[in-house]
């Protein structure tokens, strides 16, 4: 086995214009507005969060090469891109796409998809009493299906450094049971990914590697929890399974509200990260979560009361301390003779609005990416 350990964070790309955000919200708008107009919702709360980059376009190459340049010194060997596309085709590329790609250092990093393919909710920023209005419903057709595997096999795989698994390429699936119920049902389901793997393998590569975000506890109002997630899993052929968030298996309001525990969230998912493995034939790629406050996507002058996401409590005692420590424990766990790969999965590059993020603040600096640093201990491809 690789010594090396993959250490793929999630990366979400709200951070640049799109033309469906500028029909939403007004020309040019980005997620950083919420970012900026976010305030302290009860004593001792820290916001708002002040990028120390300040607030940048990610699809511009250039800053993309500093990001690029800041993953890969401090140990993070891939980017797993949040990808987006709809029945009407696809939202928020041009950060991969324009930024990522274009930029001359892109061979630093590995990159990979995740399908977020959840309905889009107007939660930039929700009003409290309201019903979050959906403006993407999730569920595609076959047709859609397979026009947007021949754009991914065709337009990223071919990339040299396009994340591989034993050499076939990572496709992670967000929501399996949304996926499965927009294009008919499981018999659809399983031959739409058997024709997935085809075109993967008529492109050169051994097969493809799909991989399962499954979730036990429901965050979002549209977040499905998969019945049965073992069996459909294995029905389906995935390669893997892994975790989006902590607060997928941890609810943040365990411990009350506003104020949750980072460390109820740690216990409970290093719980999952054994449960997982034993439960599912396939391997399960632990999680590590940096924090977790979506606080900054409410309406900044409403009464901050438990009113379901993102009406959430705020997990403190997300130190760079506690962050290194499951981050050990990550490490521990899939170097372990039970552990079949050594992937480690980190939430989040720069889910600011969440408060789940990497790149540095005012405050902390580069101290959690630091922690990623000592703990896997592993160069990275030398710049160019």
């Amino acid at each position: 086995m690789d010594s090396r350990i993959e250490v793929a964070v999630y990366y979400f790309p709200q951070y640049h214009p799109d033309r469906r955000n500028d029909r939403w919200h007004g020309d040019g708008w980005t997620e950083w507005e919420l970012v900026k107009a976010a305030r302290p919702r009860f004593p001792g709360h820290r916001q708002p969060i002040v990028p120390e980059w300040g607030y940048f376009d990610e699809s511009n190459p250039s800053w993309a090469a500093k990001e690029i340049d800041l993953a890969a010194d401090h140990g993070i060997t891939c980017f797993i891109y949040d990808w987006y596309w709809y029945e009407d085709g696809p939202f928020l590329q041009d950060g991969l796409e324009k930024g990522f790609l274009k930029a001359a250092n892109s061979q630093r990093l590995k990159f990979a998809l995740m399908w977020a393919n959840h309905d889009w909710i107007n939660v930039h920023p929700a009003k409290l009493a309201h019903v979050p209005e959906v403006l993407l419903y999730a569920g595609v057709s076959r047709k859609t299906f397979d026009e947007f595997t021949d754009h991914v096999v065709e337009t990223y795989f071919s990339w040299p450094n396009y994340w591989r698994v034993d050499g076939k390429p990572y496709f992670s699936i967000y929501e399996v049971e949304t996926f499965t119920a927009g294009i008919g049902g499981m018999d659809d389901a399983r031959d739409a990914l058997e024709s997935f793997r085809s075109k993967t393998r008529a492109a050169g590569f051994p097969g493809l590697h799909l991989n399962a975000v499954i979730r036990g506890v429901s965050v979002l109002p549209v977040d499905n929890v998969l019945p049965e997630p073992a069996r459909i899993v294995s029905d389906l052929g995935f390669s893997s399974v892994g975790t989006y968030t902590w607060v997928h298996h941890s609810s943040p309001n365990a411990d009350g509200f506003p104020i949750g525990n980072h460390n109820t969230a740690a216990a409970r998912n290093y719980q999952v990260w054994d449960e997982f493995s034993a439960r599912f034939k396939v391997p399960y790629y632990p999680n590590v979560t940096m924090g977790w406050d979506s606080s900054p996507r409410t309406i900044q002058t409403d009464v901050y009361t438990q009113a379901g996401y993102p009406w959430t409590a705020v997990l403190q005692g997300n130190t760079p301390e506690a962050f290194r420590d499951a981050l050990s424990r990550a490490k521990a766990f899939v170097v372990s003779p039970k552990s079949r790969q050594r992937i480690v999965t980190i939430n989040a590059w720069n889910e600011w609005t969440e408060g789940s993020y990497l790149l540095p603040d005012t405050v902390h600096g580069n101290a959690y990416l630091e922690a990623i640093r000592e703990v896997f201990g592993q160069g990275s491809r030398s710049r160019q």
